[in-house]
């Protein structure tokens, strides 16, 4: 090679690590106002969305100032506008006025949240607070308005008998069809609670009132709280500060007390049902039989070892039958109701997790007789979303394709046969009542991957079959970008595979070190890493990966959606296993050359608080620093449900307590640890973080501490931009 060949080559290489230059240096860097949920230029950073609902079998969009249909090929055909919408609703309002009735100011401000209640009918339901419409939009009017005090609470509006329930001032009412106002209640208050969510919304609970199929019934929860110590959160934004306590019982200590209601719209009378003494028990997973006649609710034990399915007369609110019974020697946690057959109303599906995993029982719901188990393989049902009627199967979301994923399958009800009707990547997100079309032949479906911001596709579920209806263009284009990874490591038992995800920092060079940051939850209910957009790795770690830092986040055991004895493996011992194999992976990033051992921090909130001060105390020479938030320190101050799940109550557990207790690990802190938290936190109460401050103050070690007022388990709005800044500072300071 001759040398004008060689100044040749040695040219171009020049020139194209010049342009390699010029392109970083005009990519963007990002802030905390694009990243953070709380920024003011969020909205611009997350991938976009196309808004989906059914009216029958036929597709629907909802947009802010308009809806309408939309065909296979995402071709959509404007129904309404907004402004056509309000248009018919001020000449409503007018015929009212001149009718001598007095009406409000009616008004829709979007059709985002806009519903299409009957398959049959031409009609589009508005609901935004205490006012709702029907809109008819053949013939371009308003066909019913109802509007209710705007002091009402957690509405719930039935389509089937147009009667709506609310809270008021504590008290149940139920407004029937006609428009008469029924208060159901007389003794609501702070301490007796109707209409709500009970049991701190453990077990799937997540509403308080439940309409029959029919219309004509509401079951409702009532809770006595009468006997629950007060927390004494105290709202500091008075000029003397006052007492706002809390509800909050905690492990071990004396629990509410719950019963469910059931009122008759034809009778106008309210029966109980007949559980017997509530007292330390749960009841949960409140379902309603086809025909409205029949009420199912699991009963759960305050040791939550035993679980049991009965039924009752929703007329006279006598028990009728124990169907099934389930026990666990730890815990059983069932969180959905029973699931009956569109095309069989004797037979229903039950999740358990009685083989080790969740799946679907078909039993016969006359006598609870188990027919045979649908679904079976160590992976879980994630959700049962629907059927398709006339194939006879259910649609559902399961982790069967890998840990990390979640994939849309249908299961021949007869004989179990399962199909994959999505793409068979990423995770994919369908949910039960709103994902299917009405005659469950169709689904639209938003997925990612994590090269794939958000797509959505339109899918069969008699055969395999997608139709893309929309792509969502990268809102990271131009930015620079880390590159995100995932992969496996073993477990602490040696056997176990646990799933990670690492951001490395931008401009990543295997030569060089650099500091490193765990991030980790680690508790129940939560996957951290999954093949999502960028294997869901949190913005924060992507402004952190852009100064410099390499980030490492992993699912250890007791962590969810690996089955029972994944996620058992903790209990009555929180946080131990959880360290091992968190160890484990420290190991792992002690073989990369390019992770800096002697700059490893720690991070994380709530559970993962927990977790950040349990290896900052236990491990104290192998993190330099860490920033915990709402951390628990002792589970004796965590509520009754959740904490006696996993640890049993102190009385019963007083050694796992201690063990797990980081009171006593106080002493240990060598590393810069700052601990955050809301005042008036109602999750982790803020005596976890000042008891801890006060074990530290005794033994001489020196944490930092920083509280937001007024704010509670997280930072709502721009102060969670506030709160990153400072996670972010903290670790410039003490770690980079």
């Amino acid at each position: 090679m001759n040398i004008l060949t060689l100044l040749r080559k040695a040219m171009a290489a020049i020139a194209v690590m010049a342009a390699m230059s010029m392109q970083a240096q005009s990519l963007k860097h990002f802030t905390l106002e694009d990243l953070n949920f709380g920024g003011t230029n969020y909205h611009n950073m997350v991938p976009r969305n196309l808004y989906l609902t059914w009216w029958g079998d036929q597709l629907m969009y909802q947009d802010a100032d308009e809806f309408g249909t939309i065909d296979a090929r995402g071709k959509k055909k404007v129904i309404a506008t907004v402004d056509e919408v309000n248009k018919a609703l001020e000449a409503a309002r007018k015929i009212q006025i001149k009718s001598g009735n007095k009406c409000d100011s009616m008004k829709v401000h979007s059709a985002m949240n806009v519903t299409f209640p009957y398959a049959d009918r031409t009609v589009a339901l508005f609901t935004k607070g205490s006012f709702r419409c029907f809109y008819n939009w053949k013939k371009r009017g308003v066909e019913w308005t109802q509007t209710t005090d705007g002091e009402q609470t957690n509405p719930h509006f039935c389509p089937v008998s147009m009667a709506l329930s609310y809270i008021k001032d504590w008290q149940l009412h139920v407004i029937d069809h006609n428009g008469t106002d029924h208060q159901l209640t007389t003794d609501g208050s702070r301490e007796i609670v109707y209409g709500e969510a009970v049991h701190r919304n453990e077990f799937g609970i997540m509403d308080g009132q439940f309409w029959s199929p029919d219309g004509m019934r509401l079951a409702f929860y009532r809770m006595d709280q009468t006997m629950v110590t007060d927390y004494p959160q105290v709202n500091t934004f008075t000029r003397i500060a006052t007492m706002e306590p809390d509800k909050y019982p905690m492990a071990g200590m004396t629990s509410h007390k719950v019963t469910v209601g059931v009122y008759d719209l034809k009778t106008g009378k309210t029966v109980y049902l007949d559980a017997g003494d509530p007292t330390d028990r749960y009841f949960a997973n409140i379902a309603w039989s086809p025909d409205s006649r029949t009420i199912y609710m699991n009963d759960i034990n305050r040791d939550q070892t035993d679980s049991h399915l009965c039924s009752y007369d929703a007329a006279t609110g006598r028990r009728t039958a124990e169907l099934i019974h389930e026990h666990n020697d730890k815990y059983v946690h069932p969180v959905t109701s029973i699931s009956f057959l569109p095309w069989d109303a004797s037979k229903f599906i039950l999740q358990s997790e009685r083989d080790g995993y969740n799946h679907l029982y078909l039993y016969n719901a006359a006598d609870g007789k188990l027919i045979r188990q649908l679904t079976s393989g160590k992976w879980i049902v994630k959700d049962l979303i629907g059927y398709n009627r006339k194939t006879r199967s259910v649609i559902i979301l399961s982790t069967e394709a890998s840990p990390i994923q979640n994939n849309v399958y249908a299961v021949d009800v007869k004989t179990g046969r399962r199909t994959l009707l999505d793409n068979g990547r990423g995770v994919h997100q369908a949910y039960s009542g709103k994902t299917l079309s009405e005659s469950g032949t169709y689904m639209f479906d938003h997925y990612s991957e994590p090269d794939v911001p958000r797509n959505v596709d339109l899918i069969r579920t008699d055969r395999p079959s997608q139709q893309r209806l929309f792509t969502a263009a990268d809102p990271w284009k131009g930015y620079e970008v880390p590159e995100y990874t995932s992969g496996t490591i073993k477990a602490a038992d040696g056997t176990t595979d646990l799933y990670y995800r690492m951001v490395k920092p931008i401009g990543f060079d295997p030569k060089k070190k650099y500091p490193t940051i765990v991030y980790v939850y680690g508790g129940p209910g939560i996957r951290n890493v999954e093949a999502r957009w960028h294997y869901a790795s949190r913005s924060w770690e992507t402004y952190m990966a852009q100064k410099g830092y390499l980030l490492f986040i992993l699912d250890n055991r007791g962590s969810s959606d690996r089955g029972l004895e994944f996620e058992q493996a903790t209990f009555r011992n929180l946080g131990q296993q959880e360290m091992a194999d968190q160890m484990c992976g420290v190991r792992y990033l002690s073989t990369l050359p390019y992770a800096d051992m002697s700059r490893l921090g720690v991070h994380g909130w709530s559970y993962g608080g927990y977790m950040t001060i349990s290896l900052m105390t236990n491990y104290p020479d192998v993190f330099k620093v860490g920033v915990a938030g709402g951390p628990v320190i002792d589970w004796k101050w965590y509520e009754v449900m959740y904490g006696e799940r996993y640890m049993d109550t102190p009385q019963a557990n007083p050694e796992g307590y201690a063990r797990t207790s980081l009171l006593s690990k106080a002493k240990n802190l060598k590393g810069r640890l700052q601990i955050i938290i809301g005042m008036n936190d109602p999750t982790v109460v803020p005596q976890h973080a000042l008891q801890f401050l006060n074990a530290c103050e005794e033994a001489g070690t020196q944490p930092d501490f920083f509280v937001y007022p007024g704010e509670g388990h997280n930072m709502m709005g721009h102060k969670s931009v506030h709160l990153h800044e400072r996670i972010s500072r903290y670790f410039d300071d003490y770690l980079k």
